[in-house]
């Protein structure tokens, strides 16, 4: 069923979504100082291509530049594209089949808002991507 989902989601909306994303990447990275955007809005292209059956994590090694820089994203970017994401999703749950997308768009919101020290991991996943799996 994630299949057939994230197959709908990336026909329908996926891939300008990412596509979008990756253009203000390449425009962030073009810039030295604002880099770590750059990589953050290449974070959410993944993201916006492939959403179910994935979810947001928390990296553990994140910390005050991880903060600072979310603040400062959430100030210029972030609450523009979560009212975008928002808009779209309440425009999409008008319809039944609209309403996985929907709440594929409202999985969007955290990730858009505070991008850095964030990290991309399959559902279900307890482990802290960080550290390495103990192998036996």
């Amino acid at each position: 069923m994630r299949t057939l989902l994230n197959v709908i989601w990336l026909l329908l909306c996926g891939i300008w979504l990412a596509l979008a994303y990756v253009v203000a990447g390449i425009i962030c990275c073009l810039l030295i100082v604002t880099i770590p955007f750059g990589l953050a809005a290449f974070r959410i292209a993944d993201f916006s291509l492939w959403p179910f059956g994935r979810q947001l994590a928390k990296r553990s090694d994140a910390g005050a530049p991880s903060t600072i820089g979310n603040v400062i994203w959430i100030i210029f970017a972030g609450w523009w594209l979560a009212l975008a994401h928002l808009a779209t999703a309440i425009a999409l749950a008008v319809t039944i089949i609209g309403i996985p997308l929907a709440i594929a768009n409202l999985k969007l919101i955290p990730v858009s808002l505070v991008p850095l020290g964030r990290v991309i991991v399959p559902v279900g996943s307890r482990q802290d991507p960080w550290r390495p799996v103990a192998v036996s």
